[in-house]
């Protein structure tokens, strides 16, 4: 068997591996809208897919905020607590990788830039998550990302040889660390496929969900942080006029709200789920 012949078979299976979980993730999504108050279809209903299906769609498995704190604490040296404002970079792509990070309030955007100053949004970061762990990997000494706060978001710094040492010193701390490292990854998958096979409209359906928290752990969130319309382009993929297009018709639609903010309605997952 050739080497490309192998490189093509194995590519198929990660993307008919993804394609599967996109798809029953957006079974558990539908699941988790209608515990709050969306009606669903007697065949969803007696779906086997629940808790797992459910942390499957959002490629993670949430840490309770209390249990990183704990562990995070018997870290004595090598840990700063900083502050950061609207629209402030907690670092810069091309930056040296010396830190992992730690939010606990606010919301991180993670963009990249291209030579021609196109930036891309490749992830939210919501408190309770690490970011900027890419500086544990060797052969990484540089961000690839920039990290952006959005609104006023408070940071836990690690110097990296601290949160090796506690990786080591620490087992609980370490798997749900590297829990949440393989979550992240897969929901890297998820979103590559969504990029490949879903319309503009789904993307943007799915990203609003995302944001809003509906499908995860803990209470939906349905109106949404200050985010702009360029950033929501950027997460999808596409342009601010086409994704204004379709902000105007899930509003007429009733499917989202502008009322003190972005107010998403569980109804939207009916255009993440329309075929």
């Amino acid at each position: 068997m050739s080497p490309s012949y192998r490189i093509i078979r194995a590519s198929s299976q990660v993307l008919k591996i993804s394609t599967g979980s996109v798809k029953i993730g957006l079974l558990g999504l539908i699941l988790a809208c209608s515990r709050n108050g969306i009606s669903q279809s007697a065949d969803v209903a007696k779906s086997k897919s629940s808790e797992p299906t459910r942390k499957r769609f959002m490629g993670r498995k949430p840490i309770k905020s209390d249990e990183p704190d704990t562990f995070l604490t018997a870290l004595r040296d090598g840990k700063s607590v900083e502050e950061f404002r609207n629209g402030q970079r907690i670092f810069l792509q091309g930056d040296v990788a010396d830190a992992v990070f730690y939010l606990q309030r606010g919301r991180i955007k993670l963009a990249v830039t291209s030579e021609r100053g196109r930036e891309g949004v490749i992830g939210m970061v919501d408190p309770g998550q690490f970011f900027g762990e890419s500086s544990l990997v060797a052969g990484h000494p540089l961000r690839m990302a920039s990290a952006t706060s959005i609104g006023h978001s408070t940071v836990l710094r690690f110097e990296k040889a601290s949160v090796v040492r506690l990786l080591h010193e620490n087992p609980e701390f370490a798997d749900h660390f590297v829990s949440y490292a393989l979550a992240r990854t897969v929901r890297v998958e998820e979103d590559l496929v969504d990029q490949l096979f879903n319309s503009t409209e789904k993307r943007l359906a799915r990203v609003l969900l995302l944001l809003a928290n509906f499908g995860q752990e803990g209470k939906p969130q349905p109106v949404l942080p200050k985010i702009s319309q360029e950033t929501l382009a950027q997460m999808v993929g596409a342009s601010r006029s086409r994704v204004s297009s379709f902000l105007n018709k899930f509003r007429k639609l009733g499917f989202i709200d502008y009322n003190g903010g972005l107010q998403v309605n569980s109804s939207l997952v009916r255009i993440a789920l329309r075929d």
